[in-house]
């Protein structure tokens, strides 16, 4: 998207202040952000937020290795992960909770939102599953090991499927919260 497109601006914030403004909203514990490409510019954004950041200074690694990041810098041993991704800024306050809840009630589910039959994010991860990254796991990959365990749930959040790995994308979401996307 030719810049970091967790600074891009979205209702006068940049889109990684919605996720986590979100996250902390719903309550969520720990949270861990694992920071890569342009990671201190982003780092500054937030810098007055109760969270933790880390970097994955691998170029061009997958998301099972900034996990695996994130979870090294745990202080405690959760239950669970939310693995929330910063190019998913509408996701509601009450999906979190709602993901949290069915955690508390299942703790060895793999918990999936979808709105409208398609899955999105975040994913919720027991810490057994989760753990298995460590061996070179995927996230995918997981979820096909695991495929009993995999819960999903049905939510009225259009955040959940909607992300943003292009401009158009960014405009849509822009568009979505009344923006013009001029």
């Amino acid at each position: 998207m030719g810049r970091p497109k967790q600074l891009l601006p979205l209702q006068g914030k940049p889109v990684i202040r919605h996720c986590l403004d979100t996250v902390l909203k719903a309550g969520i514990g720990q949270v861990i952000v694992v920071l890569g490409y342009k990671g201190e510019e982003i780092a500054n954004a937030i810098t007055d937020l109760p969270v933790a950041t880390v970097f994955n200074r691998a170029p061009q690694s997958d998301m099972a290795a900034s996990v695996r990041v994130g979870l090294r810098a745990l202080s405690r041993d959760p239950s669970g992960i939310l693995v929330c991704l910063s190019d998913h800024p509408l996701v509601q306050a009450a999906t979190l909770r709602t993901l949290a809840r069915r955690h508390r009630s299942h703790p060895d589910n793999i918990i999936i939102p979808e709105h409208r039959g398609k899955r999105g994010h975040p994913t919720l991860f027991p810490a057994a599953v989760i753990n298995e990254v460590f061996s070179g796991a995927t996230l995918r990959d997981l979820q096909r090991r695991n495929p009993s365990s995999v819960s999903v749930i049905t939510v009225d959040d259009p955040g959940v499927v909607l992300d943003m790995d292009t401009m158009e994308d960014y405009r849509k979401i822009r568009i979505a919260v009344g923006e013009t996307a001029g």
